[in-house]
């Protein structure tokens, strides 16, 4: 359903992985369907995303990731990041949207700060259980601050005065998955696990599950099915090992159509981005989750541990991550389908299928455009 000639329009800014686009997607979807016009800006990794994403126009912004620390790519960081908030500050003349909302990532950081600086209502999302750098550095900055999980700026009271915890909204492909109930594996059925690494893949994922299944009993083995994401250089190897063992195996590098692929597992094994813990908690299957270590912010390890207290996942950290530890997690869970549908039924209890619905309430109410709105149908 396209917006109406004259529509309020509302820019959402996202970085382009999955991880940043999924709940801008998602809350995108919610202010369409409300009658709005939605805008992307973000920058070239979101292209691999093709056209699902429900926006009238997508604008690639300049911007940069501050990694190394070496004066030259510091130098060409804050170009980058200069030129970007000069085009975000034309484009916001230009398109005069009612309010800018941002959902992490580096190339968030021209359009809000540009918004700031037009005095345009600004909102930020941060899917994880930790302010991310971007939304950091913004936060003192935007109009209003939505978060996925509760706690994550009390620590800051002028913060905490503006925040909203609304859960991470999830894509309506989620919502369909999460239509489908969790049906555990026969003892002696095939178990269907899914294993991936996040938008990006993992190597370590194509280091250690295949091992960990050969270490597995032959009639366990029999039973399973994997469909496993896995990149370019290391499809062959994997596929050649899962050959070699006689084990059903679907691998790609990306499946575009993921939730439906996580509802038809008993068992996901996978890194803990935000977009991964949403997913699995709306759709509610249990999971092996290895957080990403050394990252700044310790998000992924944040996320997951969400999950695992409330008993929906279980946390292996990297370090202990072995094909030995696998192989036994996997031999003790496939003879116990009880235990997974309980796991199963307490990572749904965490879940949040309206939270784009109540994101999209607070954008509205930010930009005041709540006499505005257009009631669902």
């Amino acid at each position: 359903m396209g917006a109406p000639a004259g529509a309020a329009l509302i820019l959402v800014a996202a970085g382009g992985t999955g991880g940043h686009l999924f709940p801008a997607e998602a809350l995108s979807v919610a202010l369409v369907r409300r009658g709005l016009a939605v805008e992307l800006a973000t920058d070239e990794r979101a292209r691999r995303y093709g056209t699902a994403f429900p926006a009238r126009a997508t604008h690639i912004i300049p911007s940069a990731t501050l990694a190394a620390r070496n004066p030259a790519a510091v130098v060409r960081t804050f170009a980058l990041l200069g030129l970007g908030i000069v085009r975000a500050y034309r484009l916001l003349a230009a398109r005069r949207p009612a309010a800018v909302v941002g959902f992490g990532g580096y190339p968030t950081i021209p359009p809000l700060l540009a918004a700031t600086l037009r005095g345009i209502p600004s909102v930020i999302h941060d899917a994880n259980a930790v302010l991310g750098r971007a939304n950091r550095l913004l936060s003192s900055r935007v109009t209003a601050i939505a978060t996925a999980f509760p706690g994550v700026v009390d620590a800051d009271p002028a913060l905490a005065a503006k925040a909203s915890q609304t859960g991470n909204p999830v894509r309506p492909a989620v919502v369909a998955a999460a239509a489908i109930p969790y049906a555990a594996p026969d003892r002696n059925g095939v178990f269907r696990l899914l294993v991936f690494g996040g938008s990006q893949g993992a190597r370590i994922m194509a280091d250690v599950v295949p091992p960990a299944l050969e270490r597995l009993l032959p009639a366990l083995r029999a039973r399973l099915h994997i469909t496993q994401q896995a990149r370019e250089e290391d499809l062959a190897r994997v596929r050649d090992t899962y050959a070699r063992l006689a084990v059903a195996a679907e691998l790609a590098p990306f499946f575009p159509d993921l939730p439906e692929r996580i509802a038809a597992s008993h068992l996901v094994v996978s890194r803990s981005g935000a977009s991964t813990v949403a997913e699995l908690a709306a759709i509610g299957r249990p999971a092996i989750l290895v957080p990403l270590p050394h990252a700044l912010d310790q998000d992924q390890l944040a996320n997951a541990a969400v999950l695992e207290r409330a008993g929906g996942a279980i946390r292996i950290d990297q370090a202990a991550f072995t094909p030995e530890k696998l192989a036994a997690e996997l031999a003790r869970i496939a003879v116990e389908p009880d235990g997974l549908a309980m796991m199963a039924q307490r990572a749904r209890a965490t879940g949040a299928l309206d939270a784009a619905e109540r994101l999209a309430e607070l954008v509205l109410r930010t930009a005041g455009l709540t006499g505005e709105r257009i009631e669902l149908t």
